[in-house]
């Protein structure tokens, strides 16, 4: 059985969980608070030495960082994994887009806005580039979505689940989709999906870091 180590706030881990629950596989979940140094201690670090969650431990042993390879690791042999090498490429580059453009802009807006207390003045300086960046992605993601349902394939797949995971918590930090009828259709989409659960929704195999 897998063992995911996640933060239940965190849109990367959430892509995890969103991805093994839509699947049915089950897994162990241990719940690690970056925000209490939990992804920092000795420990953790001789798992992923470069401290973040989530992380799979896939076999024993064996362990997996960064959400998207582990996205495409769970989903391997699945129809969220596209096998069709064009299709393949498709949601490589939309999975791309999403930690290059989307995550460093909105999800860097959803931590120190939406989970830290105080946030909002530490990074103060920031807070104009995120909005700036963001909604320019937003925007590449409203002009494809105006003339497709799905991001890659023609059919939902983990790019999809990727890019979801922190456009759907925009809202909690600042950002306006409203202006987005498009993304806002293919966020509802989403949640329609078989198997999908929220971010806030808790596996009963829920353990605590060690």
């Amino acid at each position: 059985m897998y063992t995911l180590y996640s933060m239940q706030r965190s849109g990367n881990s959430y892509k995890v969980r969103l991805a093994l629950a839509k699947l049915g596989i089950p897994h162990k979940l241990v719940e690690v608070d970056i925000l209490q140094g939990e992804s920092r201690t000795p420990e953790f670090l001789a798992k992923n030495p470069n401290g973040h969650v989530p992380l799979l431990e896939a076999a024993p042993g064996r362990y997996l960082a960064e959400s998207n390879a582990i996205l495409w690791y769970v989903a391997g042999g699945s129809t969220l994994a596209p096998e069709d090498r064009i299709d393949r490429a498709d949601a490589l580059q939309w999975m791309f887009f999403e930690q290059h453009s989307l995550e460093p802009n909105i999800g860097a807006a959803f931590f120190w806005l939406a989970l830290i207390k105080g946030g909002r003045d530490l990074q103060r300086h920031a807070h104009e580039d995120w909005m700036e960046d963001g909604y320019r992605s937003l925007g590449v993601m409203e002009k494809h979505l105006a003339g497709h349902r799905y991001f890659a394939a023609d059919r939902y797949t983990i790019a999809d689940i990727a890019l979801y995971a922190y456009t759907h918590v925009a809202h909690e930090c600042d950002f306006d989709l409203t202006r987005f009828p498009a993304i806002r259709a293919w966020l509802d989409r989403v949640a329609a999906e078989p198997g999908h659960v929220t971010m806030d929704w808790q596996a009963e195999t829920l353990a605590v870091a060690e």
